[in-house]
């Protein structure tokens, strides 16, 4: 579980520790990793200065598959690789998944599971829904993508543990920093299978998707039509 995140874009709030309905973002992403049946103990990568903090969390919720609290590094892959070495040496797959998307279901970290017993390395995805365009440097339109040929991608991202540490070691000898997971895989050669996901799995990143995924939250509890019939107390 990457959480070691700076939340730079959160004006110095530690988005990991922000309540959606009471529980902490962090909290809620481990819980949906607890409850996959397919996943044997999980490691929470966080700030090396907040080790102490993330343990309390860790007891005051219950996350009893929580195995280890390692700290991370200056950028995301030198935190996922931390996590990397703390795993059991038995592991046959990589769950790596971000803290700060809290509304990740477990039927959709299965279903990536499977996805990358099938294919080696998955990862969750979905089609933009935006009208895509490619902008030169005066900021001017310069073509239009098609959407049916671009996926946006989410965690969980699973790999086979051999491959992502052959991996690892690849981006290792050749000094390279990579900002997302797949892309150490592809580096190889090797091809990464997109399991459909669900827009609902966003990134907590600025003020307004706390807002956003509280509203999520109320629609899932409560369904659409009630959520929308009752949506008259100033809610998002």
């Amino acid at each position: 579980m990457a959480a070691a995140g700076a939340s730079s874009r959160m004006n110095g709030v530690d988005k990991q520790f922000i309540a959606i309905d009471d529980i902490p973002v962090v909290a809620r992403s481990i819980r949906a990793l607890m409850d996959c049946q397919l996943i044997s103990e999980i490691v929470l990568v966080c700030p090396a200065r907040r080790i102490a903090d993330f343990y309390d969390l860790v007891k005051e919720y219950d996350l009893d598959l929580i195995s280890k609290v390692v700290g991370g590094g200056e950028t995301r892959q030198t935190s996922v690789f931390a996590g990397i070495e703390a795993c059991d040496d038995r592991a046959g797959y990589y769950v790596i998944h971000d803290g700060a998307r809290p509304l990740v279901t477990p039927v959709e970290v299965e279903a990536c599971i499977n996805a990358a017993m099938e294919h080696g390395a998955a990862a969750l995805g979905t089609r933009p829904k935006d009208t895509l365009k490619r902008t030169g440097q005066e900021g001017y339109i310069t073509a239009t993508i098609d959407r049916n040929e671009i996926m946006a991608i989410q965690t969980p991202q699973v790999f086979e543990a051999q491959l992502y540490r052959e991996a690892m070691a690849l981006a290792l000898r050749e000094k390279m920093d990579y900002s997302d997971d797949c892309q150490l895989v592809e580096r190889m050669g090797k091809r990464v299978y997109v399991a459909p996901g669900r827009y609902e799995n966003i990134k907590i990143t600025t003020a307004e998707d706390v807002a956003i995924a509280q509203a999520l939250l109320r629609i899932r509890r409560e369904g659409i039509e009630e959520w929308l019939a009752s949506d008259q107390d100033g809610g998002v």
